[in-house]
């Protein structure tokens, strides 16, 4: 008998076949002492397979490319973070074996993740999988992982490690389901770069039995379980619909009527901008620029190593638009050389904007980069701030951009409440406006977005994150200026038609679901838009602001 579950959407399409269950294993080794002549043997073992587990992050990522090689290379920084080898040599020393010292080492720094606020607490999965496979090689055991298989199947797991899913052959692997995990988990961001189908968030997905035949809607976030033949053959007509219609639907944004949408691509480095083109993005909406100092977390990247790098973006889009963040530091994205190592919790604390207004001359180097990257070329380079909260915030970041002599459009992204609330004051100093979604909503329902239990608060189709985006665009409507979205919203094309009728003038998404949102935002006018738009914030609750939305669409 057919029953319906529901997780969260997070990578679009339809997937239908076997469940398959990601593999486990008990990964702790015994508590037993070691002779103090043994230490430095075991110390060594240590080292070495660090070192192997780092080199193997590395190669999956060079194979991998894209977002995901960004997530691995982060990956392999962890593993070999110094202060906790040096943790894992002072337990070997009174005694513990290497494979005991690892672990116990990392359960100490976990524990310390976990109590260090939002965005840290986020990474714990990460560092458990680097754990883990430290600890097997050490063990000499298999690490556990993606199923074998000869036939295609849904894959289903607690949650999955970026080693695990940048690697997926989408030709076995149809979608994938999780328990944990949210909009913007990492596993979600790859599933989206992958054009994986995929479901996150799902309460007791790992209960489903080994071989259950399932349906995943990775758009509304609907498992159906042993699906009926009637089920199974509408999902299907729909699929093929949809990728009939992203066929036929070329070109620049547009809704039916005309009325321009640019459809921009987020990007983590040159590696993504293939991809981005491909795609047919517009240019490129957010150019997170991280990828470059999480290389060596102790220095900053010398202005002749961004200029390189950024003149390889500005490059790929002549006559373009890009859009580049400033280094967004601090929270989940700690660098020893600029960012507090004893912040309570560094969300709320000094990151994005405030850590470079902090370190003004790492700031000047980069705008001094950026301005000498786009010399001679055609492309429009806009430059933003991230965590913008008032307009004395804008003002300086202004100032910095003048002071640097960047000859670009200055920007602020809306990613507190804050911000939102007093966006017109905001638009006196800068140019644009960039809205954040993914931050946006988790501090406006303090709900941390890596956290599946309160994934209902990190809906974006939640009515109140609606109104912020619509006080917003109605801000830069009356300064006569623009106002784009660069969140994870943007890749929804229901929620992307939505946005557009809010009064939004750009989205910008990862790049595999421009055709999704393109192909959809053809189908309606302007006027259908903003009818979707008025029932969305009209609602109570983020599923009635979906269906509301669904319904004014499909004229019902």
């Amino acid at each position: 008998m057919e029953t319906t579950l529901r997780g969260v959407g997070v990578s679009h399409g339809v997937a239908i076949g076997e469940v398959r269950h990601m593999g486990t294993a008990v990964l702790e080794p015994p508590a037993k002492q070691i002779p103090a002549e043994e230490a430095e043997r075991e110390q060594g073992r240590a080292r070495k397979a660090v070192e192997a587990v780092a080199a193997d992050l590395m190669a999956r990522g060079n194979l991998a490319g894209g977002e995901a090689q960004a997530v691995l290379e982060a990956q392999a920084m962890m593993a070999q973070d110094p202060e906790l080898m040096a943790d894992v040599e002072r337990r070997i020393a009174v005694g513990s074996t290497a494979e005991r010292a690892v672990y116990d080492a990392f359960a100490a720094y976990r524990a310390l993740l976990a109590g260090a606020g939002e965005y840290l607490a986020g990474r714990v999965a990460d560092l458990d999988d680097v754990r883990n496979r430290i600890v097997a090689r050490l063990l000499g055991v298999p690490m556990p992982g993606v199923p074998d298989s000869d036939r295609p199947y849904v894959l289903i797991a607690r949650d999955l490690a970026p080693a695990d899913t940048a690697l997926l052959d989408p030709a076995l692997v149809l979608g994938f389901v999780t328990e944990e995990g949210g909009p913007t988990s990492h596993s979600a961001i790859l599933a989206r770069a992958l054009g994986v189908p995929a479901v996150v968030a799902l309460p007791g997905a790992c209960e489903l039995a080994e071989g259950t035949v399932i349906a995943v809607d990775g758009s509304t976030g609907e498992i159906f379980v042993e699906p009926g033949e009637e089920r199974k053959a509408r999902m299907e007509a729909a699929a093929a619909e949809r990728k009939a219609a992203l066929a036929a639907t070329t070109g620049p944004g547009a809704t039916s009527d005309g009325h321009k949408v640019p459809l921009l691509a987020n990007i983590g480095g040159p590696a993504d901008v293939a991809a981005a083109v491909e795609a047919g993005a517009e240019g490129v909406g957010l150019f997170r620029t991280e990828f470059l100092f999480l290389d060596d977390s102790k220095n900053a990247p010398t202005e002749e190593k961004q200029v390189a790098a950024y003149r390889q973006v500005l490059e790929a889009f002549p006559e373009g638009r890009v859009v580049v963040r400033v280094l967004d530091a601090g929270a989940d994205k700690p660098l020893d050389f600029l960012t507090p190592a004893d912040e309570p919790n560094p969300a709320l604390g000094v990151r994005g904007l405030r850590t470079l207004l902090d370190h003004p001359e790492v700031l000047r180097t980069q705008l001094a980069a950026l301005a000498k990257a786009a010399e001679g070329l055609p492309v429009h380079l806009e430059v933003m701030a991230p965590m913008v909260a008032d307009r004395a915030d804008a003002r300086a970041f202004a100032d910095a951009c003048r002071a640097a002599g960047l000859r670009a459009k200055f920007g602020a992204m809306v990613e507190i409440p804050s911000a939102a609330l007093r966006a017109r004051s905001i638009l006196r100093e800068v140019e644009f406006l960039s809205l954040g979604t993914n931050d946006l909503a988790q501090y406006t329902f303090a709900a941390d977005r890596q956290v599946g239990a309160v994934s209902r608060l990190q809906d974006p189709w939640q009515p109140a994150l609606l109104d912020l985006v619509a006080l917003s665009a109605e801000a830069a409507r009356a300064e006569g200026k623009s106002c784009g979205v660069c969140g994870e919203a943007a890749s929804d094309p229901l929620l992307a038609c939505v946005l557009t009728g809010l009064g939004v003038t750009s989205l910008s998404m990862g790049s595999a679901s421009i055709p999704y949102v393109r192909a959809t935002l053809a189908k309606y006018t302007l006027a259908q838009c903003e009818r979707a738009a008025a029932a969305a914030r009209a609602a109570d609750s983020a599923e009635e602001a979906r269906n509301a939305a669904q319904a004014v669409l499909s004229g019902e």
